[in-house]
């Protein structure tokens, strides 16, 4: 091979390892997978980090996000509005953003039922915190199923 391909070879395995690198020690979480515990969902509270995961349970769409204070916030990936446009939600910093009216939410301030009495809100999900996992009522998934 000539001298260039084995610089730009040389250079790839560079960005490879340096992005496998600092993406493993920048406390990046690996998305936590929902496991069925019959009545519930549960998600390991160890992959739930400050990034938004996005999760689809049978077409019911929700999310799950730390706030900044360590808890951790639940609630479907449409507004109590704003869901027959069918558009989610999308993160931008601390904040969750309707991808119908453009609204900001504070990840703080969500998991909440509406707060504003009416109006985009991203929908309620109630969720607990047992032991190590975030625990979802499969009954509460299918309460809110119509926003989908």
């Amino acid at each position: 091979m000539s001298k260039n391909v084995w610089i730009g070879v040389g250079i790839l395995a560079v960005v490879v390892v340096g992005f496998l690198f600092f993406s493993s020690s920048t406390g990046n979480v690996v998305r936590a997978e929902m496991i069925d515990g019959g009545d519930v969902m549960k998600i390991p509270l160890s992959g739930i980090g400050e990034n938004a995961e996005f999760y689809d349970l049978q077409g019911t769409e929700f999310f799950v996000v730390r706030a900044s204070d360590g808890s951790v916030k639940s609630a479907f990936n449409a507004c109590d509005v704003c869901y027959r446009a069918k558009k989610g939600y999308r993160q931008e910093g601390g904040d969750m953003i309707c991808n119908n009216c453009g609204n900001h939410y504070a990840i703080d301030g969500i998991g909440t039922k509406n707060l504003k009495g009416g109006g985009c809100w991203p929908g309620y999900l109630p969720s607990t915190v047992e032991g190590d996992y975030l625990v979802i009522k499969k009954s509460d998934l299918a309460a809110g199923s119509y926003r989908f």
